[in-house]
């Protein structure tokens, strides 16, 4: 298989100083691709010194952004998406492209605690992890890691659902579960990262990346949202109902709005579902 590497970086320059030499040592064969966002340091000069295909932006669009772009010119059959900040080692590579031998269509390199940049973050990697796993049905290890390689033709099916910014790996992730092809995952360490702080605010991307599960999950398993959502109306209803009619003696409004909510959301719920089996139609 022939191999593309796409490397999304914002003034990155330190860590591809070191990360594309490894690379080349581990995949000398492999299509490089590292796209610029925006830099404002040398990062481009960098890269291309170092031998890899740079793609430039006039200016920063974001990291999904990034990796849709990269994905886009790469020309292998299987495209490796990593960090160029230094985080990732191109020598578990293999390991990676190993388990799409196996027969899989997207492999995920899963970070243990230790691969945390804070404890903060990494509680909140496990509640995106159990949130994900429960509406897919299946274990996801690692929800938002940015290492892993994927079938290119699968991951480009994908490309319109992508966020430009964070996060690119929640929505490929759970989209390719939607779709039926196997994910797998592979453990790997974190190194700490070289150069610049992480672009990642914590609040404001924690949010971000909270929307975005829920955003995807509508898109991946309507009815697990509304479904629940709309019992949760139904049985405020049904209990309201019954206490104003044991102390009043009455049918009230309040009781009329919540069942009639829950209807409506189990409805919606239902449009939903329907537009979803579109959404994922290869022929769409």
């Amino acid at each position: 298989m022939k191999v593309s590497v796409v490397l999304p970086a914002k003034n990155e320059a330190e860590g591809l100083r070191r990360t594309l030499p490894a690379l080349a040592a581990t995949l000398p064969g492999a299509e490089v691709i590292v796209v610029d966002d925006g830099s404002t340091d040398d990062t481009a000069a960098v890269a291309a010194a170092l031998g890899a295909r740079v793609l430039s932006a006039p200016y920063s669009m974001g990291n999904g952004a990034a990796i849709k772009r990269g994905a886009r010119l790469a020309t292998g059959e299987v495209i490796v998406f990593m960090d160029a900040d230094g985080q990732h080692d191109p020598a578990l590579i293999p390991q990676l492209l190993a388990r799409l031998e196996a027969g899989h269509d997207m492999v995920v390199g899963a970070r243990d605690g230790s691969g945390q940049a804070s404890v903060g973050r990494s509680l909140a990697n496990r509640f995106y992890n159990r949130l994900a796993s429960w509406m897919t049905g299946h274990d996801v290890r690692d929800l938002t890691s940015g290492f892993r390689a994927v079938r290119a033709d699968k991951f480009r099916e994908f490309l319109h659902l992508l966020p430009n910014g964070f996060s690119y790996p929640t929505t490929s992730t759970m989209a390719f579960f939607r779709s039926a092809y196997p994910v797998d995952y592979v453990s790997v360490r974190v190194d700490k990262r070289v150069g610049t702080a992480s672009h990642i605010r914590p609040l404001k991307d924690g949010v971000r990346f909270l929307l975005i599960i829920f955003k995807i999950a509508t898109l991946y398993s309507p009815l697990k949202l509304f479904l629940p959502t709309s019992a949760a109306f139904f049985l405020l209803g049904v209990g309201y109902y019954s206490y104003t009619f044991v102390t009043q003696g009455r049918f009230t409004n309040m009781s009329a709005l919540l069942l009639s909510a829950a209807v409506i959301i189990f409805l919606i719920g239902l449009v939903s579902e329907q537009i979803t089996s579109l959404t994922y139609r290869r022929d769409a």
